[in-house]
């Protein structure tokens, strides 16, 4: 088993999700994590946006380290949040895992050209659903070496 990172504190995760039963099993998955994490919910796409430009309600909104972008989203669309997530300087170095049901070709190549940093399509299996999230959160937390989180380019 890998040790986390030196950083004590703990990782801020973004999940922009509206389907309050993926909502439980991420929170799930992360339960379990060898990694101490915040997970912060948002359910739709201006939400999402809201959140991570601390804006309204969202003033006091931490940062995250990691956003779960799900690309069926109301009031805008997954694909359109990153796309603004990618245009802004200052949400750019964020992560952004696309964690959705589509399998649709055209829907990998466009979140990869929008510089989404790993497509995972959901699998319907609640163990395999489990088990994605655990090992997309390890990847990211344990393997991969990410920015201090809020940094700035």
């Amino acid at each position: 088993m890998r040790e986390p990172a030196v950083d004590c504190r703990p990782v801020e995760i973004l999940l922009v999700e509206d389907n309050p039963g993926d909502i439980r099993l991420v929170r799930e998955a992360l339960k379990e994590s060898k990694v101490t994490n915040n997970l912060h919910v948002v359910m739709d796409g201006e939400a999402a946006l809201a959140y991570l430009r601390r804006q309204g309600r969202y003033a006091q909104a931490v940062p995250p380290d990691l956003i779960f972008l799900d690309l069926n989203l109301p009031r805008k669309t997954g694909m359109e949040v990153l796309a603004e997530i990618k245009a802004d300087a200052a949400l750019q170095p964020i992560p952004v895992a696309i964690l959705t049901v589509s399998r649709d070709e055209e829907d990998v190549l466009r979140a990869h050209n929008l510089h989404a940093a790993c497509y995972v399509s959901k699998p319907l299996d609640l163990n395999q659903f489990m088990a994605v999230v655990r090992t997309i959160e390890d990847f990211w937390f344990t393997i991969v070496k990410l920015p201090p989180n809020g940094s700035q380019p």
